[in-house]
């Protein structure tokens, strides 16, 4: 078969993957391949598994253990730069998930097949000219290594090929695929780790800053940094969505902060069919790899549910009905399958086909399809997921927008109460769009499904502990393979990201979770990104989660809930401040900014003036510096800081900073803003000061206001200062 394969790829690089490359980007439009020749050397496969049990009987489900070195000629070249690159070889070893389903009563009995990876393959590829082909605008962003994960990335679940092998068999079903369940995971506490930091040359030996890194699929989860603890307790909780859980495994492994290279501190895998099957686990788990060191988790399967009979029980579970918050604990999940568009406007040039992308938000968490150039009629195929806090109060917001002139198309709100009251939660049609055309359309299905944690019948005496797996490959590859996929940037991964979020790989995390995800956003949502699974993190469902940096923490989505140790730090300091006497209207003090929307720049502009009667961090009074997001972009990227301001409680900065963003989109935004103590090297003094979160959708925004605001712990009831 192998030189019919190779006819195959070729198609499949003149046809599809050269026009993709040439309509993305302006500066790559004369790209081409001049050759593709994959070799002589065939794909090897070196192992198959059937699995029998924990499957539907109208399905094959069998995994591929490949292996491919290929001695490849695959050149191509950007005429308008005279750039010429190419992959002398690619190596690519793994194991490949092939699913056959439906089965049918008729030849050819299989009507579809879905491939993917379960986990990301381990990919080499041998490049010629790579740093010629960087230097071009437009990919000067890019290494060898982001581009590696993000073709890895592509390859892993929820991305995945479907052929069809009969027409229109079930194929809507295969191409709205729904997660087999979501993994809850409180991340709360460790014991006992080995002390990796030493002083004085290796002479003293101190403790660790540990931290953890989780990863479900292509969906992964940073915990923030414990300086100085051989004990640390994150209490931390992260949602990931499973889609195939025979194989699959929940992979967490601990590390060592360092300014250099980060020490490993013990690694942990664990079966997701014990953990199904269990439904409710809550335990210490030893460490592999090390010498010693325990790990407390807390791991809950959730069941979607199509029916609502179980939301108010579930609402009341995670506490949604006590607040009027759009973040926290998930009781639902939405499933997005966003087919194709009719009739759209023609944009800001008349008589001009438009270049449309689709931007979906629920809450906090925002994804984005793929962009379809030069059509009125897109047709994208793509699925998306978000978790939902609450959807008796949420909605869904879709923007059909013009990538080119960066204008709306058309839009539409769907609350998520509408879908409570559909057949099987589900709908699936043409939405008419709003700001548009006469007859402009959008297809879509949605689906919403309620997530339930289902009670084990269990005899007394029933002992449970999830299977834990011993890890076949050293700690050092695991190592460089996790740490090589956070480095790299819709997941959306899935992300759906990707649930980056997220990504968190993907799902609809806590202000401020990139897109989930993004999944990590993986992400998905990635990683995309890391944020909630949806990949992510991070972040359209599809793609990779979104890249982002290493040290980049992801946001634990029960922040409002089991509140963040910085939370509860700064709760207590007050509680001690108080001791007995009242503090006053602001305790924390408070922040004097100006905000407006520059529509001539295209920008937000934020200009921090003072602080004043900050709470001291020590005698000599507090550090402070103020840190800007614009939520939900939490990337590092999308960070701002001040100078740090030394040994005072009221420093002046008068500072300006702006994040390009169109009025618009800015007006469904939220300014998160922390003023934190910066504290010294090595000092214990490091903390937040308050937050204050300033909602965008002011129609003064346009003029731009300048006020005092109340300082808070966690930023919520943000008080403006007359």
């Amino acid at each position: 078969m192998w030189p019919f394969i190779c006819q195959f790829i070729e198609k499949l690089f003149r046809e599809t993957i050269e026009p993709a490359v040439r309509g993305a980007h302006t500066h790559l439009s004369t790209f081409s391949f001049t050759r593709v020749d994959v070799g002589q050397q065939p794909l090897r496969i070196n192992g198959v598994k059937v699995y029998t049990e924990n499957v539907d009987k109208r399905q094959i489900i069998l995994d591929l253990q490949i292996s491919f070195v290929g001695n490849c000629e695959i050149d191509l070249e950007i005429k308008r730069y005279f750039c010429r690159a190419g992959v002398q070889s690619i190596q690519i070893h793994g194991t490949m998930r092939v699913i056959l389903e439906p089965l049918i009563g008729d030849m050819p009995l299989v009507g579809a097949l879905s491939i993917f990876f379960l986990r990301k393959p381990l990919l080499e590829i041998n490049w010629t000219g790579l740093t010629n082909l960087l230097d071009i605008p437009g990919l000067n962003g890019l290494s060898d290594t982001i581009i590696l994960d993000i073709i890895s990335n592509y390859l892993v679940l929820p991305n995945r090929i479907t052929v069809p092998l009969v027409s229109e068999v079930q194929i809507a079903q295969l191409r709205f695929p729904i997660p087999k369940g979501v993994l809850r995971i409180h991340f709360i506490e460790a014991q006992d780790l080995q002390g990796k930091d030493t002083y004085l040359k290796g002479l003293v030996k101190g403790k660790s800053d540990p931290y953890g890194v989780i990863r479900v699929g292509n969906q992964i989860f940073q915990s923030k940094v414990i300086k100085e603890n051989l004990s640390p307790k994150w209490n931390e909780v992260y949602e990931a969505l499973v889609y195939e859980h025979p194989g699959q495994e929940l992979e967490i492994e601990l590390f060592d902060e360092d300014p250099d290279k980060d020490d490993f501190l013990g690694s942990l895998m664990l079966d997701l069919i014990e953990v199904e099957k269990e439904r409710l686990l809550d335990e210490w788990f030893t460490l592999d790899e090390v010498l010693r060191g325990k790990l407390h988790l807390k791991l809950e399967w959730l069941t979607l549910m199509p029916d609502a009979s179980n939301l108010e029980k579930v609402l009341t579970d995670i506490r949604a009905d006590k607040d009027q918050a759009n973040d926290g604990l998930s009781s639902s999940l939405l499933v997005l399958y966003l087919d194709s568009a009719r009739n759209l406007p023609s944009g800001k040039k008349i008589n001009s086909n438009p270049n449309p992308l689709v931007q979906m938000s629920v809450g906090h968490k925002a994804q984005e399809s793929k962009i379809r150039y030069k059509t009125n009629e897109p047709v994208w195929e793509e699925n998306f997921t978000f978790f939902v806090h609450n959807p008796k109060r949420q909605e869904l917001e879709v923007e059909v927008k013009d990538e080119q002139h960066q204008c709306c198309l058309g839009n539409l709100r769907i609350p998520l109460s509408q879908l409570l009251a559909c057949e099987d939660m589900t709908l699936n049609q043409r939405f008419q769009l709003s700001n548009s055309g006469p007859n402009s359309s959008l297809k879509m299905k949605l689906a919403l499904r309620v997530l339930h944690l289902e009670k084990q019948e269990r005899s007394p005496d029933h002992q449970h502990s999830a299977q834990v797996k011993r890890p076949s490959v050293s700690k050092e590859g695991r190592k460089i393979s996790v740490r090589s996929q956070m480095s790299a940037s819709p997941g959306t991964g899935d992300s759906s990201t990707a649930p980056s979020t997220p990504v968190m790989g993907g799902c609809d995390n806590k202000p401020g979770v990139e897109e989930r995800a993004q999944p990590a956003e993986a992400s998905p949502q990635g990683p995309r990104d890391l944020g909630r699974s949806s990949s992510s993190l991070q972040a359209g469902s599809t793609g990779s989660p979104s890249h982002v940096s290493v040290k980049e923490p992801t946001p634990s989505i029960a922040s409002d809930i089991s509140l963040p140790v910085a939370t509860q730090e700064l709760r207590q300091r007050l509680r001690q401040l108080e001791n007995g006497t009242t503090l006053g209207q602001s305790p924390l003090g408070q922040i004097q900014l100006t905000v407006r929307h520059s529509s001539q720049r295209n920008k937000l502009v934020v200009v921090v003036h003072s602080c004043r009667n900050l709470i001291a961090f020590s005698e000599d009074g507090s550090d402070p510096y103020v840190r800007l997001y614009l939520l939900p972009d939490k990337r590092r990227s999308g960070r701002r800081k001040t100078h740090v301001s030394k040994k005072t409680l009221n420093p002046v900065f008068d500072q300006s900073f702006d994040f390009s963003v169109s009025l618009p989109d800015v007006q469904r935004r939220t300014l998160d803003v922390a003023v934190k103590n910066s504290g010294g090297f090595l000092s214990k003094d490091k903390g937040l000061l308050g937050k204050v979160l300033v909602g965008l959708a002011s129609e003064e925004l346009a003029k731009g206001w300048t006020q005092w605001y109340d300082l808070t712990e966690d930023g919520t009831r943000p008080h403006v200062v007359t």
